[in-house]
């Protein structure tokens, strides 16, 4: 059994192709990785939180109706999904002032916005990912208009599921960012929310107390990020049942 061809690898998962046609494998890394990757460390049992995760707010965006690339879980660090062309933007809705918007423009962390506010960066590393405007992506033939009109609504279907989600288990959703990609059936072209979903891509808080869920415990050195990623998997009821260690990429026929 020969390990099937490595597509991609990245930061935080390394993309495999698939068993079927049209389909990918997505093994997610212990890696952690901060500020383009000047920071960088292992962090045993991230990939499978981040996969369980992941797993959990794909599946129940898909029962609400917003199209997403997940197929299924095939183990505890590995996905099945729809192969996809990612559209080369993140696309971030913030619902509070965090990270570089409150530098950016000197508002304090943690204030309200007075609507979610979505914005966009070109998914370029040796860039810094930098941030871009409507105008940029429709010069540069990023995305047509219909597909932007298409973005926003994803974009903000995903923030009414995922704010509802979280603000039941005592978690403040500050902001998240998503990849969209385009899947094709014949000439008709449909957008997918791909990628993953997880701590990684956003940033929660305790309702309570404001203690930091997410990548900013690695960033800013505030203690354990597999303790934090666990809370958040407690507080869902979807902690793995076996201990998170790190685990070998499993053979796929």
């Amino acid at each position: 059994m020969a390990r099937r061809k490595k597509i991609y690898e990245g930061k935080a998962k390394t993309l495999y192709e698939g068993p079927e046609p049209g389909t990918i494998v997505q093994y997610f890394k212990d890696d952690a990785t901060a500020f383009n990757a000047e920071k960088k460390d292992v962090i045993d049992g991230k990939g499978v939180l981040n996969n369980i995760l992941s797993e959990y707010f794909m599946v129940g965006l898909g029962a609400v109706g917003v199209p997403t690339h997940f197929i299924k879980r095939l183990n505890m660090r590995e996905q099945l999904v729809r192969s996809c062309e990612i559209i080369p933007l993140e696309v971030i809705v913030r619902n509070y002032a965090a990270g570089t918007m409150s530098k950016r423009l000197g508002i304090e962390e943690g204030t309200a916005l007075p609507r979610p506010i979505v914005e966009y960066c070109y998914k370029d590393d040796s860039l810094g990912d930098p941030l871009v405007t409507e105008e940029h992506i429709a010069a540069f033939g990023w995305a047509s208009q219909q597909d932007m009109d298409d973005i926003i609504a994803l974009a903000l279907r995903v923030n009414d599921f995922m704010s509802g989600v979280m603000y039941s288990v005592g978690i403040r959703l500050v902001d998240f960012k998503i990849e969209i990609g385009r899947t094709y059936d014949g000439d008709f072209q449909r957008l997918v929310v791909a990628d993953e979903i997880s701590p990684d891509s956003c940033r929660l808080w305790d309702i309570e107390t404001g203690r930091k869920l997410d990548k900013d415990v690695f960033r800013r050195d505030l203690g354990s990020l597999t303790d934090a990623y666990t809370e958040v998997a407690n507080r869902l009821g979807v902690m793995p049942k076996q201990s998170v260690q790190p685990t070998k990429p499993t053979l796929i026929n």
